[in-house]
């Protein structure tokens, strides 16, 4: 009994599954590793069939043959391949949790449009924003913990840095109990389309935590991806 040659339908069946486990993603690496395997197990089963049960009278092609061989090598080199990437992922895990750690206790300029209002007298809420092109209107609203704006101003009409701070006045008159407020802008150039601006915000780290994938740093206004930190600052600054 002849068993048939490992057609190309076979051949391409095996490469979509190495290119589908090389690009899922960190948490699926795993399993796309055992799946990998499972089919480098199946090539290896397939080629050595087919080498004991070819025809003496009808030989596999010496070019077909060879191709198979090199698909055998690409699937184990996948799987090895995998391996060094999932060591390469657990050394970036641990050096991003040792730069979150020296974060703690520092003041942090952070991509967010959150920040704190105390309680103290003289309390305020700071943000900074930027435009990277002139804007010929903004409107600065400060939305408290339910949505709801408290306050409403005109912004900076130019591009570039801006400081805006918040003393807690109410657009009613009366003053906002301390909390986590958020700044919205919204801002137009001179044909009436939308400028998107840039919102950061200046607080201490606090904590870190480690239960994602990546650490996430904790401020007063709550727990911020490591990838929104844009800078560290000293805190006597």
């Amino acid at each position: 009994m002849t068993t048939p040659a490992i057609d190309q339908n076979t051949v391409n069946a095996l490469n979509a599954a190495n290119a589908v486990a090389n690009s899922n993603n960190v948490a699926a690496t795993e399993d796309s590793r055992t799946r990998l395997a499972d089919n480098y197990n199946t090539f290896l089963t397939l080629l050595t069939a087919q080498l004991q049960n070819q025809d003496p009278l009808a030989p596999m092609d010496s070019t077909q043959f060879t191709q198979q061989l090199v698909q055998f090598s690409q699937v184990e080199q996948q799987i090895r391949t995998n391996e060094e990437l999932n060591t390469l992922v657990a050394q970036y895990q641990a050096a991003s949790a040792g730069s979150a750690l020296s974060y703690l206790g520092r003041d942090a300029i952070l991509a967010s449009p959150y920040s704190t209002l105390g309680n103290q007298e003289g309390a305020k809420a700071n943000w900074a924003y930027a435009f990277d092109k002139t804007p010929a209107n903004v409107t600065l609203s400060v939305k408290d913990a339910a949505g709801h704006v408290v306050y409403s101003a005109d912004g900076e009409l130019t591009s570039g840095d801006h400081l805006f701070s918040w003393d807690g006045k109410q657009t009613n008159g009366s003053q906002a109990p301390a909390g986590v407020y958020t700044l919205v802008i919204t801002a137009k150039d001179d044909s009436g389309a939308t400028i998107n601006p840039t919102i950061t915000t200046r607080e201490t780290i606090l904590g870190v935590d480690f239960t994602a994938a990546t650490p996430t740093v904790i401020t007063q206004s709550g727990s911020h991806g490591i990838d929104s930190v844009r800078a560290i600052l000293n805190t006597a600054s």
